[in-house]
């Protein structure tokens, strides 16, 4: 079922759902719209608070979303993170009968991000360029063990399901691929999420992302960044959600874009079209740049995060205008434009992270993001208590700065983090350093 956008008015309220650094990008981006009346986020955090009212709903609570969307005419319900989206908020949404417009897939179509299985065999529908892979549950287990014995290294293993991030592991030997493969499938190590598990070829080139939004037959790119996955300088130590990003990327050049575009882009919206799978919202195409040539290593139905923290600064489109235009049909013709120079976010993170952590550490030096000219603080794992704003998770903030370059945006980003300080502080000092 479609929505029917029931908004009379240019004038609208609007709920986002989430609380981390993507929520807070994504509500100062909002309450910058003429479009905007009232912005709630549910939850939110201290940052989010600066751009609109905080609500104390859960993001899986629909019920309550409902209900609160009713009483307070909500027009726009902005759907943050992947967990709601997967677990069907729009269908619930669609079958209240409520008049206003969720941004987000239905549970069929976030399968795209909810099951690696989907969207391998959505690409291959579609001839979307790929990493080659098989898939293998509980009941042909065997059968997986011998085909990891005989896949080339490294290997990629990834639990189908979501599982906070957390479900790709990259195997140096077949010992080991074997050993990730049972703790996955036998001992449930994500639960119902490994239950099935895809193995791929390991793609070797650099990792990029690229932003849509879509109504599931037009879209626009709003813009492309690189993120910086690992703890250590370098691109060294282990995995975590992100540690910093920047855009626009001077490799990601018009006819890379083209590439995206024609070979990507294009084929996932008409795929989407063609199997008629409702889709209005973002997708985030997670991209392996190889020698110039884009492959897909997988589809998020939302924003990225840390991501949308540089993507919404430099985009200088009203972003409530493309949400109204995604419904009224007329996105195809939209104009998108951005502000000029580089930006670059850089995260400052609990110490232990992305291991153990501690919380409820005091935040020092943080002001009101309207006294830096050129950067902006976007908080991620945060929480007022009291008077004070404390740590509340792995990925504390971020500060995204704008420069001439991505030197002087990542040094101005750098500068400001030095103001800022908490116990076990850390934060990388190298974020864009291939790009010196």
């Amino acid at each position: 079922m479609q929505f029917t956008f029931a908004a009379n008015s240019n004038i609208m309220n609007i709920l986002l759902l989430g609380s981390g650094g993507r929520e807070h990008a994504l509500a100062w981006k909002i309450a910058q719209s003429y479009h905007c009346n009232q912005l709630y986020i549910a939850p939110g955090n201290p940052g989010t608070a600066q751009c609109g009212i905080n609500i104390n709903i859960g993001i899986t609570d629909f019920e309550s979303i409902y209900n609160f969307c009713l009483q307070n005419s909500i027009d726009i319900l902005v759907v943050g993170p992947e967990e709601p989206l997967v677990k069907g908020i729009y269908d619930y949404m669609a079958e209240t009968g409520w008049k206003g417009f969720v941004v987000g897939p239905s549970k069929e179509a976030a399968q795209l991000e909810g099951s690696k299985a989907f969207s391998k065999k959505f690409m291959q529908r579609h001839h979307i360029p790929t990493a080659a892979y098989a898939e293998f549950t509980k009941e042909n287990f065997e059968e997986g063990k011998q085909y990891i014995a005989q896949h080339s290294l490294p290997v990629v293993l990834k639990a189908d399901g979501l599982a906070a991030g957390k479900g790709v592991v990259i195997s140096n030997t077949h010992e080991d691929a074997l050993r990730v493969f049972e703790e996955m499938i036998i001992h449930q190590q994500f639960g119902e999420a490994s239950s099935k598990v895809v193995i791929e070829e390991f793609l070797n080139g650099i990792e990029v992302s690229v932003f849509a939004l879509t109504n599931g037959r037009d879209y626009q790119i709003i813009g492309h960044a690189k993120d910086y996955k690992r703890i250590g300088e370098g691109d060294t130590g282990l995995n975590t959600g992100g540690m910093g990003c920047v855009t626009p990327v001077p490799f990601m050049d018009e006819v890379f874009m083209q590439k995206v575009e024609e070979k990507i882009v294009k084929p996932t919206v008409n795929g989407l079209a063609k199997e008629n799978l409702i889709y209005n919202g973002f997708i985030f195409f997670g991209l392996m740049n190889i020698n110039g040539e884009p492959y897909v290593i997988e589809y998020n139905c939302r924003m990225g995060d840390p991501e949308t923290e540089v993507v919404m600064p430099r985009l200088y489109t009203d972003i409530v205008g493309l949400f109204a235009a995604m419904d009224n049909g007329t996105l195809a013709d939209a104009n998108i434009s951005y502000n000029e120079g580089s930006y670059a976010t850089v995260m400052a993170v609990s110490g232990g992270y992305p291991g153990e952590y501690k919380k409820d550490y005091g935040i020092e030096g943080l002001t009101n993001t309207a006294t830096y000219k050129h950067s902006i603080v976007f908080h991620a794992g945060t929480k007022q208590n009291g008077d004070e704003i404390v740590t509340n998770g792995g990925r504390v903030l971020t500060v995204t700065s704008q420069g001439n370059s991505l030197q002087e945006a990542v040094a101005t980003s750098k500068e400001i983090l030095q103001q800022i300080s908490f116990e076990g502080m850390y934060f990388r000092k190298d974020i864009g350093y291939e790009f010196e």
